[in-house]
């Protein structure tokens, strides 16, 4: 079983999707590791705030397979993919590590660059496997975060209760 550590982010009905999409990985895969859910300001476009946030789970599903899972996932939230890379939408669930994997696996990119790049990826995964190792930079998610300029993004926690 594959150790996989998933970005969940929305913008549109934020706690109904996110609520909606946590309900649907823990349906197929079980047991979920949940981190902390935060809020932040929109990077890339203006728009509404997203919530954001890591799902850890363990799958026997080969790279390719989960990643068209979590399209349907991201598909039955109401995810429009016609728009601009950089948008509003309903449901945006990434892979960000599967195990040690590197390169691109299936069309997946391992591990996601946003990691290092973005504070709602990065603090969420720090906070969730602090003592994880990110298979490129060989240092570990809270290394990882403690070096990032913190002030750069700015996110902070929200009550967010679910199930």
């Amino acid at each position: 079983m594959a150790q996989v550590y998933l970005s969940l982010g929305s913008n549109i009905d934020r706690g109904q999707h996110i609520r909606a999409a946590l309900d649907a990985l823990a349906a197929q895969f079980g047991e979920l590791q949940v981190s902390r859910v935060f809020e932040s300001e929109a990077v890339g476009f203006q728009g509404d705030n997203f919530y954001n946030l890591v799902v850890g789970l363990r799958t026997d599903l080969p790279v390719g397979r989960l990643a068209f899972q979590l399209r349907g996932i991201e598909d039955a939230n109401g995810r429009l993919r016609a728009g601009p890379k950089f948008s509003a939408r309903t449901l945006d669930i990434d892979i960000l590590v599967y195990n040690d994997l590197t390169g691109t696996v299936d069309g997946v990119r391992l591990p996601r660059r946003e990691i290092t790049k973005n504070a709602f990826v990065l603090q969420p995964l720090a906070e969730l496997a602090p003592d994880a190792v990110h298979p490129v930079e060989n240092k570990t998610y809270h290394q990882l975060w403690s070096e990032y300029d913190q002030a750069s993004q700015k996110l902070w926690p929200v009550e967010f209760i679910w199930p």
